[in-house]
């Protein structure tokens, strides 16, 4: 965990495994602190940033094969953001 894992060469498949496992293993060691404080408790830090970083190249992924052009959806948001 002290190392960054690359998530960028896994396919969505892979992702969503890795996924599914780092949330596990982040909900078990979020417990377990509850519980007796961990030894190393920068682990949950470590695994909340890979979740993100997980999630994040799911999302980059997910666009890459998006029908909608991105920039619709940039200025969806612009307008949205201008509305508020």
């Amino acid at each position: 965990m002290a190392e960054k894992k690359d998530f960028k060469s896994l396919s969505t498949e892979d992702l969503q495994a890795e996924l599914q496992t780092t949330e596990q293993t982040y909900q078990s060691l979020k417990f377990n602190n509850a519980i007796a404080t961990l030894e190393n408790p920068k682990q949950l830090t470590a695994l909340r940033k890979d979740i993100a970083r997980i999630k994040t190249e799911l999302r980059a992924k997910e666009l890459e094969t998006s029908e909608v052009p991105r920039d619709r959806i940039q200025a969806r948001r612009r307008r949205a953001k201008k509305n508020k």
